[in-house]
């Protein structure tokens, strides 16, 4: 793994967990929060319900007290009976009567129930309705007490939980009580329970947000840190192919003046030494077999010598043509395409090399002298071994911000794509384009049957130096 992309991993993976820990914190937080407001919101809604339920209750009691007070016969009973079966609250609110063995003695809501003993009834949890009520108003006295239970709600017709108020009427025996059904309730502690989930959602959401934009801005910080790091790492291996070649085009002329002033001198000089042997042998033997004996094999050392010194000269200015630095790089491609026109290979036809110059010409830096000189001399080199051409068109063109070179061919081509994509294929090609990437410049090439025309451009400096040894002689 990359020291980049562990660096980018201690800077998210702590950001996730952290917020993680923060997301279930709040979550949980959040629950417990809605929770307590859930038994907030049901202990003062039944708080005031049950006050509610007691007035209501103290209301019905105060309504009956005259009928009490009148007597205990069964008709002043059955006119308090008919007049709390008319009192009425809401929907589902009313008052019903059971005396104290369990007896319903009014209902107006469920009329069938009149006149039976549900002492035994029980509800769906298995317990005493009836009996509880009973005690909660014998417990309440006078005032009353309130009691949940479950019954059977007239509009809808399910058992849901209800809250009583019962009170006792000592006088008759009566219990006299009311209620609420309870699912409001329920309604709206669900309400509450969706909006705390809703909350938690919108928190979550925002949390997922937040950490996304984090994320995002992590990664965009990494992935500018990375093109900043590529761009310094690209300015550093051009300057250091700037750096290799400049030291390969050092070592060449190091190279090139060791040859032509040391090895090419030494070679000259026993040169010199034998053809004046051979000067003194012809003047000094009177034997003339002796004489032939001895000039032979010195005539053979004198022309494999003769070669040698050619050879030697020929491979120092290869490594570095002392006409590039005496004359400048249009005499330079000049004299290098009079070499390929007689350096042709067997069976190869003659390459006529013409140079044609445009522009203002004026002189160039070393290094930019250089590196077109020796693309040229690549090109020239793929020419004779590969194109099969006749004629190669060099062009030096002037402009005001940059020098273009092109060479063109009248060959046989190549096929440009399948030299890209092959390994072991163009590596002339990709000497010539590094040697222009380390200059700023561009390298181009475009290849058919009708022949091949490589073209390279490099920019020049505003205003371009003369070195030491000057690129054109003054």
């Amino acid at each position: 793994m990359k020291l980049r992309l562990k660096i980018l991993l201690l800077a998210v993976v702590p950001l996730l967990i952290a917020v993680a820990a923060i997301s279930v914190a709040v979550y949980v937080q959040g629950m417990q929060l809605a929770q307590r407001e859930k038994q907030v919101v049901e202990q003062a809604w039944l708080s005031s319900k049950e006050s509610e339920l007691r007035h209501y209750v103290s209301l019905a009691y105060s309504a009956v007290a005259p009928l009490q007070s009148a007597g205990d016969d069964p008709a002043t009973q059955a006119r308090a009976l008919a007049l709390l079966e008319q009192m009425e609250f809401g929907h589902d609110g009313y008052f019903f009567i059971y005396d104290l063995h369990g007896k319903n003695l009014m209902h107006p809501r469920q009329p069938e129930l009149v006149g039976q003993s549900l002492w035994d009834l029980r509800d769906t949890r298995g317990q005493p309705v009836i009996q509880n009520l009973l005690a909660a108003a014998r417990h309440g006295g006078n005032h009353g007490q309130a009691v949940r239970y479950l019954w059977e709600k007239p509009s809808t017709g399910q058992t849901v939980e209800k809250l009583g108020y019962v009170v006792i009427m000592e006088r008759w025996g009566w219990m006299l009580g009311t209620g609420i059904y309870l699912d409001d309730v329920e309604q709206t502690l669900a309400h509450i329970d969706a909006a705390a989930q809703a909350n938690i959602r919108n928190m979550f959401a925002w949390v997922g947000g937040i950490v996304a934009a984090a994320i995002l801005g992590v990664t965009a910080c990494g992935l500018a840190l990375n093109i900043s790091d590529h761009r310094q790492s690209d300015a550093k291996l051009q300057l250091m192919a700037r750096r290799v070649v400049h030291s390969q085009e050092d070592e060449r002329a190091r190279l090139s003046r060791e040859l032509h002033d040391g090895i090419s001198q030494i070679l000259v000089s026993i040169k010199l030494s034998l053809e004046a042997a051979r000067e003194r042998l012809q003047t000094q033997t009177g034997d003339p077999h002796t004489l032939a004996l001895i000039d032979r094999p010195l005539s053979g050392a004198l022309d494999r010598l003769n070669t040698a010194v050619g050879e030697v000269r020929r491979i120092s200015h290869n490594l570095r043509p002392t006409v590039l630095d005496d004359l400048g790089l249009p005499a330079a491609l000049e004299h290098l395409g009079r070499e390929f026109a007689v350096a042709h290979e067997d069976g190869a036809p003659p390459l006529a090399v013409r140079l044609h110059t445009t522009g203002d010409v004026r002189p160039l830096p070393e290094a930019h002298a250089t590196a077109l000189f020796r693309i040229t001399q690549e090109a020239l080199t793929n020419v004779l071994r590969h194109a099969h051409a006749s004629r190669a068109d060099i062009t030096l063109d002037y402009a005001k911000r940059g020098l273009s070179l092109t060479i063109a061919d009248n060959g046989v081509g190549f096929d440009y794509a399948n030299v890209q994509q092959d390994p072991q294929l163009g590596i002339g090609l990709r000497n010539m384009r590094e040697r222009m990437a380390a200059l700023a410049g561009t390298l181009t090439c475009h290849a058919d049957d009708q022949g091949t025309r490589l073209q390279a451009w490099l920019p020049l400096p505003a205003t371009a130096f003369i070195p030491d040894s000057a690129d054109i002689a003054t």
